[in-house]
Parts: structure tokens; sequence; C-alpha cells
């Protein structure tokens, strides 16, 4: 054999060598790949949630969804139970303008049969004049007005205007000795306080 055919019978004995060491390489620096893919990849890393870890998740979801929603529910029920009151208060004191109109013309009625009172000849005009103030406040009860009890009272700034005091011998301190102008209240608001002179005691200053 020729020194030349010796020499190509050795190229082709050591290129399947080289080729098989090329292939070798690649498929370590496919696997380093590999490996490192699943380094960094959460779902090779154990990452993944578990059933029993979602579950979780969507029950506490759940428990907040359901507590938004009953304090949603209060909300609007709150709301509904005001505009309801709202409403009835409306309805209840719609008349209180009315009521202080009226309040007036009493007034001028319990002057009028105040003057009458020991006039001669006045007796039967006195008597008309308390008639028709008697029937006002009849008709002003029966829709929820009525008079605010003052003489012999303790004194209720809720309810009277002291105007006045005054020593009294007979009513302790604080109690209402004498009423200037009558007071009256729609339901349980007062349309107009009750103006009275308050004792301060006997000998009180």
């Amino acid at each position: 054999m020729s020194a030349e055919g010796r020499d190509h019978s050795f190229h082709d004995a050591e290129q399947p060598g080289r080729t098989s060491s090329a292939a070798e390489i690649e498929s370590e620096n496919d696997r380093d790949g590999s490996s490192q893919a699943a380094e960094h990849h959460p779902d090779c890393q154990g990452q993944t949630p578990s059933v029993e870890q979602r579950l979780q998740t969507l029950e506490k979801e759940l428990e907040e969804s359901h507590h938004r929603l009953l304090l949603a529910h209060a909300e609007v029920d709150n709301t509904r139970k005001r505009m309801r009151r709202d409403y009835e208060d409306q309805i209840k004191y719609a008349n209180l303008p009315l009521v202080r109109d009226i309040v007036e013309v009493l007034d001028n009625l319990h002057r009028a049969s105040a003057a009458a009172v020991g006039q001669t000849g006045s007796s039967g005009l006195s008597e008309g004049v308390a008639m028709v103030v008697k029937q006002f406040e009849e008709t002003l009860a029966r829709y929820g007005c009525r008079v605010i009890r003052a003489v012999g009272e303790l004194f209720d700034p809720n309810f009277h205007e002291a105007i006045s005091q005054v020593a009294s011998n007979e009513h302790p301190q604080g109690v209402i000795v004498h009423e200037a102008a009558v007071g009256y209240q729609l339901h349980d608001r007062v349309v107009r306080p009750s103006q009275v002179i308050v004792s301060t005691g006997p000998g009180g200053n």
C-alpha cells in the first residue's frame, strides 16, 4: 500500500471519532441547558401551589366576598330605614308651620278672654271666647299638638323659657310660679316653649 493510501485510511479512521466526540459535547450542552432551565422554571422547583393551597386561597377569597356582601346589605338596609324614618317625620311634622300660625291666633284669643274677665256685661263674651279657645286646643290635640304643662312643674329648659325669677314661699326653687305665654308641642317636637317665671325659693333674690 502506498503512503498516500495509508494517509487516506488514517484520516478516514480518525473522522468518526471526531464526529462522536462532537455529538457527545452537544448532548452534554443540551443537558446543561435543560438543567439550567429546570432550575429557573418555577414548576420544576416545586413552586406550583398544591390543590389544597388553591382551595384555601379560594375559600379565603370567598369569605372576603361574603363579608363585603354582608356590609353592602347592611348599608342598604340602614339607608332604607333612614329614608323611611325621614319620610315618616316629614308626614308627622308636615303641619308644624300651620300649628305655629294657629298658636298665634290662640294667643290673641287668650288675651281677649283675659281682658273680658271682670268687665260688666262681658261674662257671655268671656265664656264664648273660652269655648273657642277650648275648641281650638281640642282640635289641635287630635292632630298631636298639645299644651305644655308649666305652672307647678319643675323648670325644664327643653320645654320652658324663663323670662324672670321671683322669690316664693309657696313654691320651692326651680318650680314655675307663673306662665306668661302658653307653650305647645307637636308630638315630641316643641312648637314653642312656654314663657314662664321661675321661683328662687323662699327669700331668694
